[in-house]
């Protein structure tokens, strides 16, 4: 299996995770006198073992993440630049969203403001590590579908 045949089964396996979950929460209180639709324990059953099936392939995948290079840094450590990468895109277009808000001028009081950054400049930021997050992104995916799972 390719560890990226291994990320959609993960994926894949998490959803049905969810659904056993909240069948879980609609049948764990029922009015007086009533049957449950689902057997909570039957359900809570199929949860342990979704749960052990998710493990070991989470095992699975951290392993050969850690153990795959792409090119002089291994693959964990270059999702771990993604996410960070992706972090600085979100704060910074949350902060250029920001400065964009247009003020009422003819309120009661009345109050001007101004901006205190240079929103071309931060534009031209996020422009930079949106690049660098797509590339390295395409590099991480191609990695994926070319690693055979350990």
């Amino acid at each position: 299996m390719k560890l990226a045949e291994a990320l959609i089964q993960r994926a894949d396996i998490k959803v049905q995770i969810q659904q056993i979950v909240d069948r879980m929460k609609e049948n764990v209180l029922i009015q007086e006198g009533d049957t449950p639709a689902e057997e909570v324990n039957e359900l809570s059953a199929m949860y342990e073992s979704m749960m052990e099936t998710m493990e070991k392939l989470i095992l699975k995948i951290n392993r050969t993440n850690a153990d795959t290079m792409l090119d002089d840094i291994s693959l964990a450590d270059a999702i771990a630049k993604r996410d960070c990468l992706k972090a600085k895109i979100s704060a910074y277009r949350a902060v250029k969203e920001a400065s964009l808000v247009k003020h009422s001028r003819y309120s009661i009081s009345e109050i001007k403001y101004e901006r205190t950054i240079d929103v071309t400049e931060l534009q031209s930021k996020v422009d930079g590590y949106s690049r660098q997050y797509r590339e390295l992104d395409t590099r991480i995916q191609e990695r994926n579908w070319t690693t055979d799972l350990l």
